[in-house]
């Protein structure tokens, strides 16, 4: 019997994660593998900046998973994320006749109207339906309502063309199949927030390295997704600018760093300790982290929109390695001015596993835990030789025929799943033959319809007519003969 288990990558910018996981039948998720490569040199606030050095990446960390599962990877499942990512919200209007009734085919062709508008070099990943206003009223679901009006509200996700079409690039250059894409923060999103929190309302927060995500829900609707190209590594790249290493920067942030410390608890006297002949005053170094902190929540506050400020009953839910500084609770609260801040240091699914980045449970690797709970295809092919021919997972892989999705059109794509190339193309090919075969039938029917109609014109003519007449008469004098 084939091994059956998961396997997900997040490209984040500091490190890119590749995880693999066995769903099991009471729901709980048991993580088997987990590698991690360093992406710091070809991807920037989590957007691909070198394609090729990308692609080796993802070869090393497919190879290095199938060497601790004996196994070849068939496809993965990928999370797409990056500072480029933002959510634009549009309107699509129809007038109707009079008495008319929302069909659900109404609803599909607002949905296509929507999908089908164009932003200069963006590309609409996915679109998130907020509601219908049928007449004066807002619906969720119109159909089967009587009006005269419709408006569909949706908010776009969009993203620099050239970043979707260098991320698909990366995968085709390793010949990596993929399962499915999927938005990174609605996938973060479904793992960590309650019911109770996307209902009442809230802000969700990832904390990164070069990134701050920010999406906000209200009525288990996401209002708003922005992200912001602030993260970490600005406070660790303030830090070096004592004259330090980064990496001496980035221990001393770890060590020493605390996201809010009140005036009156800071010892002017304190000093901490950069190396063995440097030191650097306590305040001084309390004012570069909390200052630039404080940058990060003022944008992090901007992107909540002005109708949901007063209405996050859920509160700030915070996530992401930098939800670990001390104290950041209170930095939040201290800004926002919202009590009610909760730090999500694990997904909602039970995880079992005995690795310790996943044991840690720090917030690093929710994302792709999130991304992992998403899949629902086996990716696991044939058993390999862990010691034996180094390139042999990777020939195996291209023997091995993954389990594909048939070629669904955007209206058919689940919430949070971004088609990829492969999967637009297969689809707009299927488009093409369901286009070219509802001509055949249509110029059939004309073609059909036009012989009946000559037909009929023959029938009706003059010398038919006068034919037929003839042809009466010549058979009524026969019988008068007889």
């Amino acid at each position: 019997m084939p091994k059956e288990f998961i396997v997900a990558i997040e490209l984040g910018s500091s490190k890119m994660t590749g995880i693999a996981g066995k769903k099991n039948l009471d729901g709980s998720i048991q993580v088997l593998a987990c590698v991690k490569e360093d992406s710091s040199s070809f991807i920037r606030k989590g957007v691909v900046y070198n394609i090729d050095k990308t692609a080796q990446c993802l070869t090393n960390i497919v190879s290095r998973l199938e060497k601790q599962l004996k196994t070849a990877i068939t496809q993965v499942y990928v999370g797409v994320g990056g500072q480029s990512i933002r959510s634009i919200h549009n309107v699509i209007s129809r007038d109707l006749p009079s008495e008319t009734v929302v069909t659900q085919d109404m609803v599909i062709e607002l949905m296509d109207a929507n999908r089908n508008v164009n932003y200069p070099d963006q590309e609409i990943l996915d679109a998130a339906v907020q509601e219908y206003k049928v007449d004066s009223q807002y619906q969720l679901d119109p159909v089967g309502i009587q009006c005269t009006h419709i408006d569909g509200n949706f908010l776009n996700i969009l993203q620099r063309k050239a970043f979707y079409k260098n991320l698909n690039k990366c995968f085709e250059n390793a010949g990596i199949n993929v399962a499915e894409m999927y938005l990174a923060p609605l996938a973060l999103a479904d793992s960590i927030l309650t019911e109770a929190e996307r209902r009442s309302g809230c802000a969700l927060v990832d904390l990164g390295a070069d990134t701050t995500t920010v999406s906000v829900y209200s009525k288990n609707i996401l209002r708003h997704l922005a992200v912001i190209p602030l993260g970490f590594n600005n406070i660790i790249k303030d830090i070096a600018s004592l004259q330090m290493e980064e990496s001496v920067a980035e221990r001393m942030m770890l060590k020493y760093s605390c996201a809010f410390t009140e005036n009156n608890d800071i010892d002017n006297n304190m000093k901490y300790s950069i190396d063995a002949d440097r030191q650097i005053e306590a305040r001084k170094f309390i004012e570069i982290v909390e200052g630039r902190l404080e940058e990060i929540i003022a944008n992090v506050w901007c992107q909540v929109p002005e109708d949901y400020c007063d209405k996050l009953l859920g509160g700030i839910i915070l996530t992401g390695g930098g939800s670990n500084m001390k104290d950041i609770e209170k930095a939040f609260q201290n800004y926002t001015h919202i009590e009610k801040i909760r730090i999500a240091k694990f997904v909602t699914q039970a995880i079992t596993s005995n690795i310790p980045d996943i044991t840690a449970r720090d917030g690093k690797m929710n994302t792709v835990l999130g991304l992992l709970a998403k899949g629902d295809i086996n990716c696991a092919g044939s058993d390999v030789d862990p010691n034996g021919d180094l390139f042999a997972s990777q020939k195996q892989s291209t023997i091995d025929t993954p389990e594909q999705r048939r070629a669904r059109q955007a209206t058919e794509t689940p919430a949070g799943v971004v088609r990829t190339a492969e999967e637009i193309r297969r689809a707009e090919e299927e488009a093409q033959r369901k286009r070219e075969e509802e001509e055949r039938i249509a110029r059939e029917r004309a073609e059909e319809e036009a012989r009946e109609q000559e037909r009929i014109r023959k029938e009706n003519s003059t010398w038919n007519k006068l034919g037929r007449w003839l042809k009466k008469a010549a058979t009524e004098i026969v019988k008068e003969e007889e």
